[in-house]
């Protein structure tokens, strides 16, 4: 029997214990490659629901929420087609019964954030939506609601990943300064560090281009498909006109690429977070965490550029070369993953520039 790791961030052999010991319970047996260096890959379950609304169950199980909310069901096993402008509650398969020290926080996968889905983990009687408090005991539930793409997904289809927590690992700038000076995090000459290291829009060019324009009126995206659909039919590209400047419009979605190369070590964990909200009517980076490995060169890395998802709120909004729009928190993780990030199967965006979602070729 091995002992549970201590504070950190679990690594893929931590929650493999879990597994183990009923801490994390499924439906069905798990797939190969769910557990990642630093997360769990959370897989739809048999039901998805159309409802009126988006909620916190606050005092409530979710289940009541559903049947409060409800407009109708779907059957997942057969496949759905999921709606834009539409909210979704979709049961998952994994469920918790987490140790009174051990908590939990969700993201949607990387792929899920590129292809605009936002999609965010609810909990029974959960007060926040991602957030898995120490010692939860129930099931797991995902709002999905497409915002620009309709999406066909299925039982197994994965939109979201949860890392395990014990203690407060996340590392304060002071702490942040000295593993940037040991070893780059960025290679930004300069970096700021306020509440996590600072990172900036790139619009200078990636070959030609600053990045992409989700079209309006499209065919679906299978999730499921990797390669399956072309980025012409989807993706109008945004080309590089000199000026270092971009103006959003008000509800369009934007795939674009930092400045910064970034780095993070076998032993810590990364997650992007917004840098100020008061900086601009946008939202950057639905889907934020970086595993050990991404991007360093041990693991088949040389710095890899964080693909930033990108929507203007209300009013069309300028963004220009060098502006910061993010910041990358670090956590410490309990032990180094037996497999980094981008040295085994499944890492897509291993060493990567400016790139669209693994849908598309």
């Amino acid at each position: 029997m091995h002992d549970v790791p201590g504070s950190g961030i679990l690594a893929a052999q931590g929650i493999t214990l879990l597994t183990t010991t009923g801490a994390i319970s499924a439906d069905s047996p798990y797939a190969s490659d769910q557990i990642q260096p630093a997360s769990l890959d959370l897989r739809l379950g048999a039901r998805v629901f159309r409802v009126r609304t988006s909620f916190l169950p606050g005092a409530r199980s979710v289940a009541a929420c559903i049947a409060a909310f409800v407009l109708h069901e779907m059957d997942l096993t057969k496949g759905a087609v999921l709606e834009t402008g539409c909210v979704y509650i979709a049961e998952l398969q994994e469920s918790l019964a987490l140790p009174p020290d051990l908590s939990a926080s969700a993201n949607p996968k990387s792929s899920t954030g590129r292809i605009d889905v936002f999609t965010r983990v609810i909990t029974d009687r959960g007060a926040a939506f991602d957030q898995v408090e120490a010692g939860y005991h129930g099931k797991l539930y995902a709002e999905i609601s497409p915002r620009t793409f309709p999406v066909k997904v299925r039982t197994g289809s994965r939109l979201s990943q949860i890392r395990f927590r014990r203690g407060e690992p996340r590392l304060g700038d002071g702490e942040l300064a000295a593993l940037h000076a040991a070893t780059p995090l960025v290679d930004a000459p300069n970096p700021s560090f306020q509440g996590g290291i600072a990172v900036s829009i790139d619009l200078s060019g990636f070959n030609g281009l600053i990045g992409y324009r989700a079209k309006r009126h499209t065919g679906l995206v299978d999730v499921d498909a990797p390669g399956a659909h072309k980025a012409a039919d989807f993706w109008e590209p945004l080309p590089a006109d000199g000026s270092g400047a971009l103006i959003l419009d008000p509800g369009q979605f934007y795939i674009l690429a930092s400045k910064e190369s970034v780095q993070v070590p076998p032993d810590f964990a990364a997650e992007m977070v917004p840098f100020d909200p008061l900086v601009g009517e946008f939202r950057v980076h639905y889907a934020g965490f970086f595993d050990p490995g991404f991007g360093f060169a041990a693991a088949g890395g040389s710095g890899a550029r964080a693909v930033l998802e990108v929507r203007s709120r209300d009013v069309p909004f300028l963004l220009e070369d060098g502006q910061i729009v993010g910041r990358l928190v670090y956590e410490r993780m309990a032990e180094v993953p037996a497999t980094l990030y981008g040295a085994g199967a499944g890492s897509n965006y291993q060493a990567q520039g400016l790139k669209l979602s693994k849908h598309f070729a």
